[in-house]
């Protein structure tokens, strides 16, 4: 069988168009989820029981049910109670907290590796908890956890298809659109499977810049400390 380039790329235009869609609503998803993942992160490992049992309640609710459903329980269930949602606020909703659940775990697991010691020696200058989160314990571990968090970002960008089954124009749901209209899956699809697969690299390309200079921020305070003595 035979690729028709030439409907290929008279299709290009239209898929940009739902392509834009999926890039406002992958960002504004994950700095929702971000948001949320290092809220519930911090309050798992909180000395305060009541917040680590909320987060652990979400953590385990979000990871265990399909992100599929929680969109739907979003955007269809709510209704008859009285709420509803638009359905580009469902999407976003429903991907931001489902993404947060994971970054929460991420968050978690980079507070704990910083080691207790630096904890101590800070709540020994007379810092509080909180100002030693935020001043020595955070900064660290959100340097620690870029590459995993890359990896959550970009099954984020890509979980954005979902939101074709509530009738959002994205690029998944625009390709079908085309389709209906060219019959021509296989030009289509391929056509938007490059497009994710261009969005995904960019997007490794942007967190690769942030964990190099990471990486020579981090060496920059070894070195000095060295110096110094420390």
């Amino acid at each position: 069988m035979k690729l028709d380039s030439v409907l290929m790329l008279q299709a290009v235009p239209e898929l940009l168009g739902g392509a834009a869609t999926t890039l406002w609503l992958s960002v504004v998803s994950i700095a929702f989820g971000l948001l949320l993942g290092v809220l519930f992160g911090v309050f798992s490992v909180c000395p305060v029981r009541p917040l680590g049992w909320i987060a652990r309640v979400y953590v385990d609710a979000i990871r265990g049910t399909p992100l599929l459903v929680q969109i739907f329980l979003l955007y269809y269930a709510l209704p008859p109670l009285g709420i509803t949602l638009s359905a580009p606020v469902a999407g976003i909703l429903g991907l931001g907290v489902n993404s947060g659940g994971y970054i929460a775990e991420i968050v978690r697991a980079g507070i704990q590796s910083i080691p207790r010691g630096q904890v101590e020696v800070a709540r020994g200058t007379g810092l509080t908890y909180l100002q030693v989160l935020r001043h020595v314990v955070l900064p660290q571990a959100m340097i620690l956890v870029l590459p995993p968090l890359t990896n959550e970002f970009i099954t984020l960008v890509k979980a954005t298809s979902l939101v074709s089954t509530i009738a959002i124009a994205e690029l998944l749901r625009t390709g079908q659109h085309i389709i209906a209209r060219t019959f021509a899956p296989l030009e289509i699809y391929l056509g938007v499977a490059a497009i994710y697969l261009a969005i995904n690299l960019l997007l490794r390309q942007v967190m690769q810049f942030f964990e190099n200079y990471a990486a020579r921020t981090v060496g920059m305070v070894h070195r000095v400390a060295q110096e110094v003595g420390v």
